[in-house]
């Protein structure tokens, strides 16, 4: 596993002297080789190298947070990417600071997994989970 670190220095968006900026605040995402493994098969398959799996949380579902997956060769602006295969916007990121992202394939069904140590409870659908106040 390779974990890759972002960079955030929240109420100094814009500043361009380093010596401006009082502090960091460091966020991670860890992506597991199996996710690495499955994004670098969609690229092939759809024949797009840039393809990159998006992971937003939105509010909603039956625990109050929600991931969104996409896949995607657009980047926007507030764009952060890990390990140049995944991809969340600055208002997702701290919710999924800590996560490892993974895929796992067995007899039932294949999917690409969160495990996330900012969800304090989850719903069956795997998707849904609420963070601590």
């Amino acid at each position: 596993m390779k974990k890759w670190r972002k960079f955030s220095t929240p109420g100094f968006q814009g500043v361009t002297n380093p010596t401006a900026v009082l502090y960091h605040i460091i966020m991670t995402i860890t992506v597991d080789s199996s996710a690495v493994k499955r994004i670098q098969k969609l690229r092939e398959k759809n024949g797009d190298p840039a393809l990159m799996l998006r992971i937003r949380v939105d509010g909603g579902g039956c625990s109050g947070f929600q991931y969104k997956f996409e896949l995607t060769s657009d980047t926007a602006k507030d764009d952060d990417s890990f390990g140049g295969c995944i991809l969340t916007d600055s208002i997702s990121l701290p919710f999924l600071d800590g996560a490892v992202i993974s895929y796992d394939e067995s007899l039932i069904g294949s999917e690409f997994k969160i495990d996330n140590p900012n969800a304090i409870a989850g719903c069956g659908c795997g998707t849904s989970f609420s963070i601590a106040q």
